[in-house]
């Protein structure tokens, strides 16, 4: 085991990693998983509370998640998807079709999420061509949104300091207000009453409505939002918010994505994220969870209208991935998709959120805690110097708590979660979807303990 942390401090190169913390201490080594729990190379176990990064739906050490993969790879073990398919493909593509909303039918598959984003904005920009409106390119998101880190999807994004050292980037990605309601009465231009979310959803929606006459209708093409944002600490859309959306885009001809890498596959207790509020986008970008992280695949879904112009003739989407819809990969998707059926993990979601949320409305009481958002089995737990006022930390105290305590603090109490300062400083918590009130009330207690302690420092 010594070997094995040697490399790891000597040879890898860890993602989104400042590597100058572990000057003089190891790197936490995880070595399995059990259920919604897992166990470093000491034997310590942690509740993961947020399901690896978002993905772990099922839970850690289904067997018959890893017998699929190996028996697919045994059967073809690769084959790409360049004008050949494969079985585990075509059924995967089925499956989801039939689960999608609206006639979101035809799947182009990626090996990630950041790819899934990518694909769809470049769909979008050939689709418009082909359709006579070349000049149809650009996309609006959502400040503080985070879409992935290939360069176009970086653009998309919206966290400033994730993109500066990347510049320059893909241009024609502009950015309007998120649906952040607890601070809503400090938004610049929002005149209603932060109390007033069906009043702050249509400004919202309606100001990326302003975002696109601003550019040009006709240099539009796409529209680009989480069902629950993300980055910020889980935004979920103010009521009515993405009717209004829908209608806008709808307006102007421009497609409305639903960036979905987190928000599918039972984060939110319904299959897709559009499905809890409502709404049928044209397209639908996904990954993490499809697979409950066993293998690594993601996807692109779209509606029949923007596949027609490629049905027939030479035209051709000039795009694709070495392993987008690895045998591997679709086989254990489908599996993982069968254990959502016997299990009835949308049920058991919808069911526990209320309780979900309910344990986490506790820690209100805590000075330091002030707002509790989310949706399903995806929240946010925003921390504040002033309760009264909404005072957040300014950037060296944000530093200093969350990177030089609560992170480490939380960890070492037995809790994986996440401690993030991509806006306001936030807690956020998703779980496997498999936990219940025990790990709830779990999460709550060590919450709680390290909260408190966290504000005695302060």
């Amino acid at each position: 085991m010594t070997r094995v942390l040697k490399a790891a401090q000597d040879n890898l190169w860890m993602h989104f990693t400042r590597h100058g913390a572990y000057d003089e201490v190891e790197v936490p080594m995880i070595v399995r998983g059990e259920g919604a729990y897992v166990y470093d190379i000491n034997g310590r176990r942690y509740l993961d509370g947020l399901a690896g990064l978002f993905v772990v739906q099922v839970g850690h050490g289904r067997v018959e998640l890893a017998e699929a993969a190996a028996k697919q790879a045994q059967e073809l073990a690769f084959f790409p998807l360049w004008s050949y398919a494969h079985p585990r493909a075509a059924e995967l593509a089925e499956r989801l079709a039939g689960l999608t909303p609206g006639d979101l039918n035809r799947v182009f598959f990626t090996t990630g999420g950041g790819e899934a984003v990518e694909s769809a904005w470049k769909l979008a920009k050939q689709y418009f061509k082909l359709r006579g409106k070349p000049l149809k390119t650009k996309v609006v998101s959502r400040a503080i949104a985070y879409h992935g880190t290939p360069q176009g999807a970086l653009s998309i994004t919206g966290i400033p300091g994730l993109k500066q050292d990347f510049e320059p980037l893909v241009p024609g990605a502009i950015k309007a207000p998120n649906t952040n309601l607890y601070r809503a009465d400090e938004i610049s231009g929002f005149d209603g009453l932060d109390k007033d979310a069906e009043a702050f959803g249509r400004w919202a929606a309606d100001q990326v409505g302003k975002a696109i006459e601003m550019e040009g209708p006709d240099t539009v093409a796409a529209v680009f939002v989480e069902p629950v944002q993300n980055s910020g600490g889980c935004f979920p859309p103010p009521p009515g918010y993405f009717q209004r959306l829908r209608e806008i885009c709808d307006t102007y001809d421009v497609l409305l994505v639903s960036d979905e890498v987190i928000c599918a596959f039972g984060r939110l207790g319904t299959m897709f994220g559009g499905q809890k509020f409502d709404y049928v986008p044209d397209i639908i970008t996904c990954a993490k969870g499809l697979t409950s992280g066993y293998a690594p695949i993601g996807a692109m879904i779209v509606s029949e209208r923007l596949f027609e112009p490629f049905r027939h003739g030479t035209t051709m989407f000039a795009h694709g991935y070495t392993f987008g819809g690895h045998p591997v990969s679709a086989a254990v998707a489908l599996a993982n998709l069968d254990i959502f059926e016997r299990e009835d993990l949308l049920g058991h979601v919808a069911a526990n959120e209320p309780v979900f949320r309910g344990t986490l409305e506790k820690l209100r009481d805590l000075p330091i805690v002030g707002d509790v958002r989310g949706s399903g089995y995806f929240y946010g737990i925003e921390l504040v110097k002033d309760k009264s006022t909404k005072q957040t930390f300014n950037e060296e105290e944000s530093e200093r708590l969350l990177r030089g305590f609560l992170s480490k603090a939380l960890y070492d109490a037995g809790l994986y979660c996440r401690a993030d300062d991509r806006g306001d400083p936030v807690v956020q918590l998703a779980p496997p979807l498999i936990c219940g009130p025990k790990e709830f009330d779990e999460i709550e207690s060590i919450l709680r303990s390290v909260l408190t302690e966290a504000w005695a420092r302060l």
